[in-house]
C-alpha cells in the first residue's frame, strides 16, 4: 500500500518517449472499488519550466508500467 503523500514525490517517466513528464500532482480514484484509475502530472510550457499553463497530463492507470521507489514508468 502507498501513500498519496508518497505517490506524489515519484517523478512519472514516459517509456516511448525517454522523457521526464513530471511529479504526480493528482489521483482520480473509484469510490465503490476503492482503486486508481487516473494519475495526473502538470504539463509545462515556456522556457527551461519556468512558465506554466493550467493544463495536466492524464495517465489512465493502465498504462503505468512500474512504481518504483523514486519513479513511476509509463507507457504512453
Amino acid at each position: 500500500m502507498i501513500r498519496y503523500s508518497e505517490f506524489r514525490k515519484k517523478e512519472v517517466i514516459s517509456m516511448r518517449e525517454c522523457k521526464r513528464l513530471g511529479h504526480v500532482c493528482d489521483l482520480e480514484f473509484d469510490e465503490c472499488k476503492g482503486c486508481i484509475t487516473k494519475i495526473m502530472v502538470p504539463s509545462c510550457c515556456g522556457i527551461w519550466g519556468k512558465l506554466t499553463d493550467d493544463t495536466v497530463i492524464v495517465i489512465p492507470f493502465h498504462c503505468i508500467k512500474q512504481i518504483g521507489p523514486d519513479l513511476i514508468l509509463v507507457d504512453i
